[in-house]
C-alpha cells in the first residue's frame, strides 16, 4: 500500500468536480438512468487516486466527464484550471479507456506514430519517445507485426503507450490492467508508481481491489452513482482496534514465552501465525529463477523501468553524471536542446 502524501501546504488540485450530476435519456429526452449523482472530487498533484465500484455504479461516467467526453447536468468540472473541454487542459492529459480499440493492420511503430502526430510532435522526438516506450512495455522485439496478431495483453500495453506518448501531467487509466498476464499487472503497477513519483498525477479505476490497494493513495467508491466514502487509503484499511507483533524467525519457545506474557497484559491469547508472501510475489520469483532457460520472446519480453522523456529533467541529467554512455558530450548541441525542449509544455 503506498504512503500517504502529506497534508502540508497541499497545492491546489489537478482536478476537480464538484457537485456534478449527469443523466442519460431516451429519445424523447427523459432521463433513463442517473449514472453520475452530486459527485465531488479533488485530485490533488502526483497522487494515484483509485475509482472503486460495482458495475454500473458510475466510474467510466465520472472519468468521461472528468475528460470533457461527457457534459454534466449539474456542477463544475475544472482540470488543470480550466474547463475540461479546452484544447490546452486536453494537451496535459492522458486515457487509456477501457476498451482501447487498436489498429489490426498497424504495427506497434505505426499506431504510437499516429498518436505522436495528433500531438505535432516533431519527427526526431516521436521516434525517441516510440524506442524507449517499446522498451517501457516490453515489446520493442514486436515493433514490426502487426497487431492484428496480438493477444488482449499486448494490445493493452498498446494502449498504455499511446497514453504516455504525449508526456501528460495527468493520466487517466479505465481498468489498466485488464487482460494482462501477473508479471504484466506487476509492471503496469511499478509503471504507475514510477509515474507518481516523477510529479505525475493518475486517477484509474479497476475492479481488482487488490492492484487498487498496492499502489493508490486515496480511493473513492461509488454506489449506486454517488460517491459513498473516499480518503486515505491507509485510514480505511486499519483496523484500531487491534495490533500485530512480528518477530524475526523466532523458535517455537520465544513465541510460547511471547504469547504467555500478551495474554497475562491484555487478558486475552493472542493469535500466532507466520508470514506469508502473496501469490503475485511467489509467481515472480519462480519467473526469475527460470529467466536463465529461457528462449527468444515470442509475447511480451522484460520491460526497462521507465521512459526516459517521462522522467524530469533533473532527473535524467542526474542519471547521465553516473553513465558516462548516456552523458551528452560538450560538442553535441542539439543533444542538449532535445532534452531541454521535451521539458517545454
Amino acid at each position: 500500500m503506498t504512503e500517504p502524501l502529506s497534508n502540508a501546504d497541499r497545492p491546489s488540485p489537478v482536478a476537480e468536480l464538484r457537485a456534478v450530476s449527469r443523466a442519460f435519456r431516451d429519445f424523447w429526452g427523459r432521463p433513463t438512468v442517473r449514472a453520475v449523482v452530486d459527485v465531488t472530487l479533488e485530485i490533488r498533484p502526483g497522487e494515484i487516486f483509485g475509482l472503486l465500484g460495482p458495475n454500473g455504479s458510475g466510474k467510466s461516467t465520472t472519468l468521461k466527464l472528468l475528460l470533457g467526453l461527457l457534459r454534466p447536468d449539474q456542477g463544475a468540472i475544472r482540470v488543470f484550471g480550466l474547463s475540461p473541454t479546452a484544447r490546452a487542459a486536453r494537451a496535459r492529459l492522458g486515457y487509456l479507456p477501457e476498451d482501447n480499440y487498436v489498429y489490426q493492420h498497424f504495427t506497434p511503430e505505426e499506431v504510437l506514430g499516429f498518436y505522436g502526430r495528433l500531438f505535432n510532435l516533431r519527427s526526431d522526438e516521436l521516434q525517441r519517445r516510440i524506442g524507449q516506450l517499446l522498451d517501457m512495455i516490453g515489446l520493442q522485439h514486436a515493433r514490426n507485426r502487426t497487431l492484428g496478431g496480438f493477444s488482449k495483453g499486448m494490445a493493452r500495453r498498446i494502449g498504455l503507450a499511446q497514453a504516455l506518448i504525449n508526456d501528460p501531467e495527468l493520466v487517466v487509466l479505465d481498468e489498466p490492467t485488464s487482460g494482462l498476464d501477473p508479471v504484466g499487472c506487476r509492471q503496469v503497477k511499478d509503471l504507475i508508481r514510477m509515474l507518481s513519483a516523477r510529479g505525475k498525477t493518475i486517477v484509474l479505476s479497476s475492479h481488482l481491489l487488490a492492484d487498487v490497494e498496492d499502489v493508490c493513495h486515496r480511493v473513492g467508491i461509488m454506489h449506486h452513482g454517488r460517491m459513498a466514502v473516499q480518503g486515505p487509503v491507509h485510514e480505511l484499511l486499519e483496523d484500531r482496534t487491534q495490533g500485530r507483533l512480528t518477530f524475526p524467525a523466532p523458535d517455537a519457545g520465544v513465541l510460547e514465552r511471547a504469547a504467555q506474557a500478551v495474554q497475562q497484559a491484555v487478558g486475552a491469547p493472542p493469535l500466532i501465525d507466520r508470514p506469508c508472501c502473496t501469490l503475485e510475489q511467489f509467481f515472480l520469483k519462480q519467473l526469475e529463477q527460470d529467466a536463465s532457460q529461457a528462449s527468444a520472446p515470442t509475447g511480451v519480453s522484460l520491460a526497462t523501468g521507465l521512459a526516459e522523456y517521462l522522467q524530469p529533467l533533473a532527473g535524467r541529467l542526474e542519471q547521465a553524471a553516473h553513465d558516462p554512455d548516456a552523458r551528452p558530450q560538450a560538442d553535441d548541441p542539439k543533444h542538449l536542446r532535445r532534452m531541454v525542449d521535451a521539458e517545454e509544455p
